[in-house]
C-alpha cells in the first residue's frame, strides 16, 4: 500500500517558502529522532487514506507533533490524482496527487537530479522498525541519495526502480517504513531552503532496514509540469 499525498501544503509557520520559522535540527542521530515540533510545516499528518481515490475523505493535521500547539486541522477543498497512477501497477511510478490546502511546498526545478550521498531528511510517522508500533511524534531520518545507476542494479532494487523515482539510504539503519508513505524527502537548496524532492512510495516486502534496499520515493522534479498545470487549471 502506498499513499501519494503531499506537497501542496504550507502553513503559517513558514517564513517564506522552504524556510520554516523553526529550523529542524540537523543531528546525525543513529536510527533516527523526533522531530523539532513545526520544523517541517508541509508534512500532513498520518491519520490518512493509503489510495489517492479516496484522499479527499480526511482532514489533514498540519505540522502535527504530539501535544503540539500551532497544529491546524484544514478541510482538503481540491484533491488531483496523477492520471497514470495505477494501484495495481505501483511499481510503474507516478504515486503523487496533489491537495489543495494553503499554500504550496516548495519544489526543486524541474528535471533535477541529485548527486550520490547527496544529504536529506525523511519525515513521517511510519514505524520505526518492521512490526513495530507506529510513533506518536514526528520523525526525522538523514539519508544520502542513491543514485539510478546504484539503486537499479542487481544489489539493490534491479528494474523496480524507474527514472522517476529517488533512492535514498542504504546502510541498514535509517530507512522508511510501514506508515512513511507519502512522507517527505526534504533537501536544502545552496540558498538554504528545503525542498520537496522526493514522496515517500515504496518500501522492502523483507521489512525495514536491510542493507541495499533503500528507500524510494517519487521524484517530485519529474512531475513540475504536471503540478504547474494542475494548480494553473484549479
Amino acid at each position: 500500500m502506498i499513499s501519494t499525498l503531499l506537497l501542496s501544503a504550507l502553513v503559517a509557520g513558514a517564513l517564506s517558502c522552504g524556510v520554516p520559522s523553526y529550523p529542524p535540527g540537523m543531528s546525525r542521530m543513529y536510527g533516527g529522532e523526533e522531530a523539532r515540533p513545526n520544523s517541517w510545516p508541509w508534512q500532513v499528518s498520518r491519520p490518512h487514506c493509503t489510495y489517492p481515490h479516496c484522499i479527499k475523505m480526511f482532514f489533514i493535521l498540519m505540522a502535527e507533533v504530539l501535544a503540539e500547539s500551532g497544529s491546524l486541522a484544514v478541510s482538503v477543498s481540491k484533491t488531483v490524482v496523477h492520471q497514470d497512477w495505477n494501484s495495481d501497477q505501483v511499481s510503474k511510478g507516478n504515486d503523487i496527487a496533489l491537495l489543495k490546502l494553503i499554500q504550496l511546498a516548495c519544489l526543486p526545478p524541474a528535471g533535477t537530479i541529485l548527486s550520490n550521498n547527496y544529504p536529506c531528511y525523511v519525515t513521517g510517522w511510519g514505524r520505526l522498525q518492521t512490526n513495530r508500533a507506529v510513533p506518536d511524534d514526528l520523525q526525522q531520518g538523514r539519508l544520502l541519495v542513491v543514485d539510478y545507476a546504484t539503486c537499479s542494479s542487481s544489489g539493490f532494487w534491479s528494474s523496480t526502480v524507474k527514472t522517476n523515482m529517488i533512492c535514498a539510504g542504504d546502510d541498514g539503519v535509517i530507512c522508511t517504513c510501514n506508515g512513511d508513505s507519502g512522507g517527505s524527502l526534504n533537501c536544502q537548496a545552496s540558498e538554504g531552503r528545503w525542498e520537496v524532492h522526493g514522496i515517500g512510495s515504496l518500501t522492502s516486502v523483507l521489512g525495514c532496514n536491510y542493507y541495499y534496499m533503500s528507500s524510494i520515493f517519487t521524484r517530485v522534479s519529474n512531475y513540475n509540469d504536471w503540478i504547474n498545470s494542475v494548480i494553473t487549471n484549479n
